[in-house]
């Protein structure tokens, strides 16, 4: 682990040890790809408390990609299905997160993400006039995970948690997803589900500076 990839981690490290600020919420946003699975045979009927029996056999419908961004201390989140993760797609995310009724009177949004080609300022430039580029780059500050450390973003967490709660069946149907997804954020959000993050930069120097170079 090279000098950049510790400062990168401190950076993160230290801004999940910041206190609650609604004014400058700190956001992890990640995005995931969901193959659309339809079966080819309608599903058997089952009896009350038993499984659904489902056959083996599937017919493949695409992919879709999923944004996920979450903000662990409040407890808030926005989900977005998509057909693809473009920069154009990124960075009309983006600009959907911070107008939301949560963020649009935040003063700086700092978004964790990792080190995705879409994921850097060039993607609003590129999708933008630079008018709307430039209003929306000032609201928010990008901070990048080490390079092989995504493990790092918190985003990686909520999506295990959509994966467990909503996604772990076949979907085949892109429409069908979206209400799905949109459910489980309804459901998350109105729990106010939050994420308590341990890993301190002590703990990382008690379990990694061996490695350091």
């Amino acid at each position: 682990m090279n000098e950049e990839y510790r400062e990168r981690m401190y950076r993160v490290l230290d801004l999940y040890a910041q206190p609650y600020d609604p004014q400058y919420p700190v956001i992890n946003m990640d995005e995931k790809s969901k193959q659309l699975i339809d079966d080819t045979r309608p599903r058997l009927p089952c009896k009350q408390g038993a499984s659904v029996k489902i056959d083996a056999e599937y017919r493949r419908r695409g992919t879709v990609n999923i944004f996920v961004a979450v903000e662990p201390k409040a407890g808030k989140r926005v989900v977005q299905v998509t057909k693809r993760r473009t920069k154009q797609d990124f960075a009309f995310f983006i600009a959907r997160l911070i107008d939301t009724k949560e963020y649009r009177r935040a003063k700086k949004i700092r978004i964790v993400l990792d080190n995705l080609n879409t994921h850097f300022p060039s993607s609003l430039h590129a999708t933008f006039s630079e008018t709307e580029a430039n209003r929306i780059l000032k609201r928010i500050a990008f901070i990048h995970t080490p390079k092989h450390a995504s493990w790092l973003n918190m985003a990686e967490i909520e999506i295990g948690v959509l994966d467990r709660q909503c996604l772990n069946r076949r979907i085949g149907d892109r429409a069908f997803l979206q209400q799905e997804v949109m459910r489980w954020e309804r459901r998350r959000n109105a729990k106010r589900a939050t994420i308590r993050w341990t890993f301190t930069k002590q703990k990382a120097d008690e379990k990694l500076s061996r490695h350091y170079v």
